[in-house]
């Protein structure tokens, strides 16, 4: 279980630790950023591909440590997400298994396939996975 100490120092020293590891994943951490663009805003779901031209591709396939999707709209940042690649495949997958996800073909030309995943659910699922994690 987690406790909460509400000082200032501790808050700082917490933060600070949150800063350093940050830049340990930037700096040596294979990460796999994705982009997207605009029709996310309309939408609230975020593409992630899993097959591309009939083969395994996307999050299916990488290499990476870190799954980062960047949410861009009219061309101008808006916000990320990163995520441990592990936690990020059983989110996806457990959205899926409730039905709060689907497959769909996108990407260019639609050609590939992958689960639309609600944005604003990712959060919920995250807690639960990793609190199944935990225990």
């Amino acid at each position: 279980m987690v406790t909460f100490n509400k000082t200032f120092t501790h808050d700082l020293q917490f933060g600070e630790l949150s800063e350093k590891r940050v830049a340990e994943i930037l700096q040596n951490e294979k990460i796999e950023v994705k982009t997207e663009r605009d029709i996310w805003a309309t939408t609230g779901n975020l593409f992630v591909e899993i097959e591309s031209r009939g083969k395994p591709s996307g999050l299916a396939t990488t290499q990476a440590m870190y799954w980062m999707p960047v949410y861009y709209y009219h061309d101008r940042f808006c916000f990320f997400e990163m995520f441990e690649v592990d936690v990020f495949k059983k989110i996806v997958k457990r959205m899926f298994k409730d039905k709060i996800a689907r497959k769909v073909w996108g990407g260019d030309d639609n050609t590939s396939r992958g689960i639309l995943v609600p944005i604003n659910k990712i959060p919920e699922y995250a807690v639960k996975i990793i609190g199944e994690i935990d225990d």
